[in-house]
């Protein structure tokens, strides 16, 4: 029998528990795919004594990093352990020593993914992370192998399953956002400190890492333009369904030319959309090529097993380099100049939810800013309100850029008609006439 590749895991929760699951149960399958056995050597934890879901051997438990990362005879270091600077050190040593790594760190990549891909390509050494963006589904390995004939020009996504679970309650069931965050909580959809996914950070990360191997450039977590979901309201759902849109947080990244933008926020799909009917804490991704055309990746986006599977297919990447002795080959520099559109070279269509005075010529002067700019309405809704003397407006406008946009707004804010401006978000495609 030919001699086995053997692994360190740093981290033994939820999805480390997983890839030993895999590892253990999966291994004539491995070992028809890679030709040799597979073995966890040694296993950094916290605590050993701690109860868990999976039953493992104690002498391959550790708290000492040392013992998997200076481990000669470990071949792979495989981290879900989460964590950024400390983490981030740990892979730093390994690749140095010539230990290939597979990651499921979103955060760790979003904000170190340039640093670390550069040390792998220089000391020969694969750096895999499918693991780290919609969890078992294989968009990462689509875009660099499968795609890589074809050049992308937009990548459009629900990569966040806690926001999507809150945001298909609250438009199934009309319920609040405090009340659906609890129950996501409760379920475990949602962590007991819920901001990194609330606020589209989770997803701001994931969309850094997309853009950079979709459009093969280096773009950082700071170019990504994020906003959450907590300021959604039922009023705004319920606006939306009646115009014939779904709302969801939704990751857009485009080049037009060699220009990119890249943006995490709540927005507007038509109900025929695809998107639109992903719900719960399914994760999908809409991927348009220019050869390919438009195709769409759509599965669990987090969980134990679906989220181990797609470390252990890196896993299984790795060791098949291991075999042909092509390790570290795939690290490819970006091809093109980090170059972001200007807010006024972003155009969308938006959603606009305002009150104002209920006045005579109180729409004429609103009509007025928004034809200075030259941006039209696609749809009006004009309701009278209960409270003295208001109104509300419901506008979708034609596409408009960014910039004009958001001038607009803040000339709306000024206007003595306006009462209060209520919400505001991006809407995508056609939605119901």
């Amino acid at each position: 029998m030919a001699k086995p590749i053997f692994v360190g895991l740093l981290g033994l929760g939820t999805v480390g528990s997983g890839v030993v699951k895999i590892i253990e149960n999966h291994q004539e399958r491995l070992m028809h795919q890679v030709g040799c056995p597979v073995q966890v050597k040694k296993i950094l934890v916290r605590d050993i004594y701690k109860q868990r879901d999976v039953r493992v051997d104690p002498s391959l438990l550790t708290t000492d990093v040392a013992d998997v990362i200076d481990d000669p005879e470990i071949d792979v270091v495989i981290e879900v352990m989460g964590g950024i600077e400390e983490t981030r050190e740990y892979l730093l040593r390994a690749l140095q020593q010539g230990k290939h790594v597979v990651t499921a760190n979103k955060d760790l990549m979003a904000l170190h993914g340039s640093e670390l891909l550069a040390v792998a390509a220089k000391n020969h050494c694969d750096l895999f992370f499918e693991a780290s963006v919609a969890g078992g589904i294989p968009i990462l390995r689509s875009l660099v192998d499968g795609l890589a004939s074809d050049r992308i020009t937009k990548m459009m996504g629900i990569v966040n399953g806690t926001t999507n679970y809150i945001l298909t309650k609250m438009s199934k069931y009309g319920a609040s956002y405090e009340e659906v965050l609890a129950e996501a909580q409760a379920l475990g959809y949602a962590e007991a400190d819920p901001t990194s996914d609330v606020e589209g950070l989770d997803a701001a990360r994931k969309m850094a890492i997309l853009a950079r191997l979709g459009f093969s450039m280096n773009i950082d977590l700071e170019d990504v333009q994020a906003k959450g979901i907590t300021s959604i309201t039922e009023e705004d759902l319920n606006y939306s369904k009646r115009l014939g849109y779904t709302m969801k947080l939704i990751g857009i990244a485009q080049r037009d030319g060699n220009k990119v933008e890249v943006s995490v926020q709540p927005t507007l799909l038509p109900d025929s959309h695809p998107l639109a009917s992903v719900n719960d804490e399914y994760n999908a991704v809409y991927v348009y090529g220019e050869a390919v055309g438009e195709t769409m990746f759509y599965g669990p986006g987090a969980g134990s097993l679906p989220t181990a599977t797609a470390v252990v297919s890196d896993l299984v990447a790795v060791m098949k380099n291991m075999r042909l002795g092509v390790n570290g080959c795939n690290a490819v520099a970006p091809q093109y100049e980090k170059q972001l559109k200007s807010p006024s070279e972003i155009f969308s269509k938006y959603f606009l939810r305002i009150r104002v005075k209920d006045q005579v010529g109180a729409f004429a002067k609103i009509t007025t800013l928004f034809s200075e700019r030259g941006v039209s309405f696609e749809k009006i809704l004009q309701l009278p309100l209960k409270e003295d003397g208001l109104a509300e407006i419901v506008i979708v406008t034609h596409r408009a850029s960014q910039q004009d946009y958001e001038e607009i707004l803040q000339q709306l804010r000024e206007l003595e008609i306006v009462h209060e401006v209520k919400s505001s978000y991006r809407v995508e495609g056609e939605g119901k006439e």
